[in-house]
């Protein structure tokens, strides 16, 4: 790809295109030159496997940055899940308790691994809340939630399990296979691969994290969320862990060494652009000439949606496959397949098996009003555009 840095004044960004996405990088340094002096941020695409956009900028980013991405982890989890069921190792219609008796505990006997994976199992959190040690454990909050009575009947509605749907998913994958599944991710996908995306960070790469910078909302958004906001033993507090003696502040997670060494498979995960879109691609088109990860059946099923419409713990709609955000809901020009997941702090990543396109993005500071960023709309648009044409 050339090599064709833009400056917009005093913002620079950095990295490269290939021919016919110069107009992404436009878009990324028009939307740069407007934010704060200290926006860092990374913007990876590829293309049929091939990428095509490699882009930062800020005054601490660099392309190899990694910093903590919080909820798109899911994807690299659930990706996982998904090759073991393409496996046989795993079959999404058997009963998790036949895998993890434990679990059958308080009226969950009959949830399903597809019931949990929609986010229809009803356990989205604990009666006493997680200590922040207890949440750098995925085994220590399967443990917690075996013995808790979900908090609607399961299958009967769905919820988002924003901070143990991995530890959930991950105890199946333990019981099957004697592996965790940040074990599992590391052998079977990111080291063969050589993705940049790591569920459990080697001290060797600490060098390379950035912390996770408070969101600096105006007055009026502040208001927003004041107006907003839940007590901590509603649906959404005990999803997000505000029901704790010592209530989770979403900035500590990522920024905590013990979160980043144990890499929690719902919220833990460390990484670049690079590897958030370099996942997707090896999922769907495979790179370098490697076939692609997951067969399109597979695909297919995690792909497809399973629970849409009003979400208990987000209180608005949503629409979820597998494990994994129906990313056309959030960007329509995308197909009907396309899948990923997004992070409270602002990154987001998805693949679009029908046009070909895996995306990446990262932030360093935690963006407004939380999940994916406003400013992925723009992005998003822009790749497309190159991609395809449209």
């Amino acid at each position: 790809m050339p090599s064709d840095p833009t400056t917009r004044g005093p913002r620079r960004v950095r990295g490269t295109v290939a021919y016919g996405y110069e107009a992404v990088r436009e878009e990324f340094a028009a939307y740069a030159a407007g934010e704060r002096d200290d926006y860092d941020a990374q913007l990876v695409a590829y293309l049929d496997g091939r990428q095509v956009v490699d882009l930062w900028t800020g005054p601490d980013f660099t392309g190899d940055s990694l910093v903590g991405v919080y909820s798109s982890t899911k994807g690299a989890a659930h990706l996982t899940v998904a090759l073991l069921v393409q496996d046989g190792t795993l079959d999404l219609d058997e009963r998790v308790s036949h895998y993890w008796p434990e679990f059958g505990a308080e009226g969950k006997q009959d949830v399903t691994l597809r019931d949990l994976l929609a986010h229809r199992a009803g356990v989205v959190g604990a009666d006493a809340g997680f200590s922040l040690q207890e949440l750098a454990d995925d085994r220590a909050i399967a443990e917690r939630l075996a013995a808790q009575r979900p908090y609607w009947r399961p299958g009967a509605a769905f919820g988002y399990h924003a901070l143990v749907i991995g530890a959930l998913t991950g105890e199946v994958v333990r019981r099957v296979t004697g592996q965790s599944l940040q074990a599992v991710y590391e052998s079977r996908i990111r080291a063969p691969y050589g993705i940049d995306f790591y569920l459990g960070l080697p001290e060797e790469h600490e060098s390379r994290v950035l912390d996770i910078q408070p969101m600096l909302p105006t007055p009026e958004q502040q208001g927003e969320m004041d107006a907003s906001a839940s007590g901590p033993h509603t649906l959404v507090g005990i999803a997000y862990n505000r029901n704790h003696p010592q209530p989770t502040d979403m900035l500590t997670l990522p920024n905590s060494r013990a979160v980043r060494a144990g890499g929690p498979a719902s919220f833990g995960g460390v990484a670049s652009a690079r590897g958030l879109a370099r996942l997707y691609a090896v999922a769907i088109s495979g790179v370098g000439g490697e076939a692609p990860l997951l067969k399109p059946n597979t695909v297919a099923e995690f792909t497809q949606i399973h629970s849409a419409g009003y979400d208990l713990v987000s209180r608005e709609y949503k629409a979820y496959g597998l494990g994994f955000s129906a990313s056309a809901d959030r960007y329509p020009l995308l197909s009907r397949s396309a899948f990923g997941h997004s992070g409270a702090g602002g990154s987001q990543a998805f693949a679009d098996p029908h046009s070909g396109l895996a995306y990446g993005y990262s932030r360093r500071r935690y963006a407004f009003p939380g999940g994916a960023a406003p400013e992925n709309d723009r992005f998003v648009r822009a790749v497309h555009r190159a991609a395809v044409g449209s």
